[in-house]
């Protein structure tokens, strides 16, 4: 092998990825279909696997996989803050500690008692992305994993945003438990979550003082879609609608009359407090809903979930995610009809897509987003050997600019594979490779002062690499892997190759 200058191996990687979009794809022949559905519907083959991949992924959908993480991630996970204290518990001891600190008069003492605080939340923040990496390198119910993601996406939030933080975990385990169940009540349950209460400013809305936000963008984004039908007049009388429904910081309860009691719903932090909502009769999309409490949310959810510009709109993103680009009308015409016979059964509509000519076509066409080029390079440099700290993927997520729960408009990061492709992006996607390919990047160093770094070096001509891997490489790929220099410098060299970039 001749070794090669690292700045010249760069400049040609770099070259090579640039064009991964729009590269033909190697010879469909010599391509195992488990290799290409394992990169398409798991986040990455495992490298100490053959292929892993679902070996029936519609069957997984009828039956969601329920094995457990394995137990060092399953004990990551319950070492967590937001794993041993309920979620409305931490958000009112943090909400409580805030109202202390602003009332400090001493400024030193208030700056520091400050920083603790601000300390305190970016480090919940950090466990709960921390805990969707490991859940999502590790969780043998891939599929299910990826369409958590894809709604954490659809219904994004930005955590930064006041107590949201604090609220996250919730939000996740609400997402996940709904992936592959019925659109109307994920969307339902997204409703009652606090983080998003607080994000889209519904706990703002109330009566005679409406805040359009959140029902803006449940019309815009969540259901129907830009310019299918519905008018402001829509968007205002579902804010009132959803006057009330909001978010209570604090153990106490609201003083009420008796005729309002009645009405009144709390669960943790989520509340619909009556003595905020328009009682007021409202007509939305045509439909009257009449003036009733927290029943009218719900109807209003049954309508926005059962109207036919739902199904397209939702059905038309799940397949651009499912497919890496957009759906052709009769396949988004096809799942659309099977929601409305499923009664909008998550997991129906997606086996449509996973059945088709237009699936099968698309597979080593698509291009990874940051989330699956980084999680499926650690997958397979690693396999099943759990990561002691995710703060190198969660930085790197940052520098790619897809952090979980960091998008700060609500439209979520895009589906699309150009949004991804520029220089800048592959510039990064170099530099994550020769980590990884140069050791263990961090990832098992634990996070305590002092603990030791465990040894560990990838192994990317692995498993994985020789039951299927080695044929997807072109022969322009294979002439700058041989002249790598090392081993190191092979394993930088395959992760940022146009080959691994596809999905």
């Amino acid at each position: 092998m001749i070794t090669l200058r690292i700045t010249h191996v760069k400049l040609v990687v770099a070259g090579l990825a640039l064009i991964a979009g729009s590269a033909r794809a190697a010879d469909r022949s010599t391509i195992p279909t488990r290799l290409m559905l394992s990169e398409r519907l798991t986040w990455g083959p495992r490298g100490d696997e053959p292929v892993a991949v679902l070996a029936d992924p519609i069957a997984e959908l009828a039956a969601p996989v329920a094995a457990p993480l394995p137990p060092a991630a399953a004990q990551t996970i319950a070492a967590m803050r937001i794993s041993q204290q309920p979620m409305a518990d931490l958000v009112m001891a943090m909400v409580e500690r805030r109202r202390q600190i602003n009332a400090m008069t001493d400024p030193d003492a208030k700056a520091a008692a400050d920083k603790v605080w601000q300390g305190e939340m970016g480090d919940l923040y950090r466990e709960v992305q921390t805990r969707d990496i490991v859940r999502a390198l590790y969780s043998p119910a891939q599929l299910g994993e990826q369409l958590t993601w894809f709604w954490a996406n659809h219904f994004s939030i930005y955590a930064p945003k006041r107590e949201i933080r604090a609220m996250l975990g919730g939000w996740d385990d609400t997402l996940r438990s709904h992936a592959l169940g019925k659109f109307r009540e994920l969307l339902a349950a997204t409703v009652t979550q606090p983080a998003m209460l607080q994000y889209l400013d519904n706990d703002q809305n109330g009566a005679g003082h409406i805040n359009e936000n959140y029902a803006r963008e449940i019309m815009e984004l969540h259901t129907m879609g830009v310019g299918s039908g519905y008018t402001q007049k829509d968007v205002q009388e579902l804010a009132r609608v959803l006057t009330g429904v909001g978010v209570r910081l604090t153990p106490e309860m609201p003083n009420l009359p008796p005729a309002k009691a009645v009405y009144y719903i709390r669960n943790g932090v989520f509340e619909f407090n009556p003595q905020r909502h328009d009682f007021g009769d409202k007509v939305v999309l045509g439909q009257t809903i009449h003036g009733q409490g927290w029943p009218e949310v719900m109807r209003a959810i049954d309508i926005l979930a059962n109207q036919s510009a739902t199904r397209v709109h939702v059905s038309r993103k799940l397949a651009l995610f499912l497919l890496g680009h957009d759906p052709s009308p009769a396949l988004v015409n096809a799942m659309a009809a099977e929601w409305q016979a499923s009664d909008g059964t998550i997991a129906r509509v997606v086996a449509v897509v996973l059945r088709s000519d237009e699936f099968r076509g698309s597979l080593g066409q698509g291009f990874k987003d940051p989330m699956h080029y980084v999680l499926s390079s650690v997958r397979f440099a690693y396999g099943g050997r759990v990561i002691r700290n995710a703060d190198p993927i969660i930085n790197w997520l940052r520098r790619m600019d897809e952090s979980p729960y960091g998008r700060q408009t609500p439209d979520g990061w895009p589906l699309d594979a150009a949004a991804w492709t520029g220089p800048g992006q592959m510039e990064t996607r170099f530099e994550i490779a020769k980590a990884i390919g140069n050791g263990s990047a961090g990832l098992f160093r634990a996070r305590d002062p002092g603990s030791a770094d465990e040894p560990a070096f990838p192994q990317l001509q692995n498993a994985l690499w020789f039951a299927g891997f080695e044929h997807t490489i072109s022969a322009q790929t294979k002439a700058v892997l041989d002249r790598a220099g090392s081993y190191q410098q092979w394993n930088m060299l395959l992760l940022a190759s146009p080959e691994f970039m596809r999905r």
